[in-house]
């Protein structure tokens, strides 16, 4: 009997487990939009979402988080939130500072082993002044690398080989320049990176408010059920 229930005992931890790996897993690369404190890796990265707001925003749980709802409503699990507040995609950052030591493409192999990847990113890159450059598909240079279209093209050829037979979608957030929209359409297009672009979001201090992470959810879950 005692080796009966041990044997059950077994069959449902495996089962368990099985379940759990069974869910879909979610990582995120992300700009201020995305983080939450004590939700990011690593935990040096900046953030702008804290329980005791330190800006002018009604989001104060990881609950009201875009990314948090999108996770519990479809029973994925969170594998890893690269989010860091301010990052650009290309190396140039505000006031044309360095931003390498934080940008999306020095980033973008610490996802972990996920199954689906959102891409939240380029609204620094359009607020900061970013040089847009020129496309570019190919031999980049690491002075490419500091402006934005190729540095975006060089993320995405990447990130399509070092994440194979992962889900990738990119969020355009609403309120950019054009110039930094039909970029972004023109290159996802290019490596048939699903786009979604995002529209109406309710913001705060140029931030998604709680009524803005709803939106960018149920943006989100209908595109990807259309």
């Amino acid at each position: 009997m005692k080796k009966f229930c041990v044997f059950l005992l077994i069959i449902t931890l495996c089962s368990s487990f099985n379940f759990a790996q069974s869910k879909k897993a979610i990582s995120i690369l992300g700009d201020s939009y995305s983080t939450f404190e004590g939700y990011l890796q690593p935990d040096t990265n900046s953030i702008w979402y804290y329980t005791l707001p330190r800006h002018k925003t009604d989001v104060v749980s990881v609950r009201q988080t875009w990314w948090h709802q999108l996770i519990r409503e479809n029973d994925y699990r969170l594998c890893v939130n690269n989010s860091f507040s301010g990052a650009t995609i290309c190396n140039t950052g505000y006031r044309k500072a360095d931003y390498s030591d934080r940008s999306f493409i020095t980033r973008m192999d610490e996802l972990g082993c996920p199954d689906i990847i959102f891409i939240f990113g380029a609204t620094n890159d359009c607020w900061a002044g970013a040089p847009l450059g020129e496309y570019k598909y190919e031999g980049w240079t690491k002075e490419d690398l500091y402006q934005f279209r190729p540095a975006m093209a060089y993320m995405l050829d990447h990130m399509i080989d070092r994440y194979p037979n992962v889900e990738i979608y990119f969020l355009l957030n609403s309120d950019l320049k054009e110039e930094f929209n039909e970029s972004v359409r023109t290159i996802c297009k290019y490596y048939n990176i699903d786009c979604i672009e995002l529209y109406n979001i309710d913001k705060q201090s140029g931030h998604p408010s709680i009524k803005g992470m709803e939106q960018i959810c149920d943006q989100i879950k209908r595109y990807c059920t259309k």
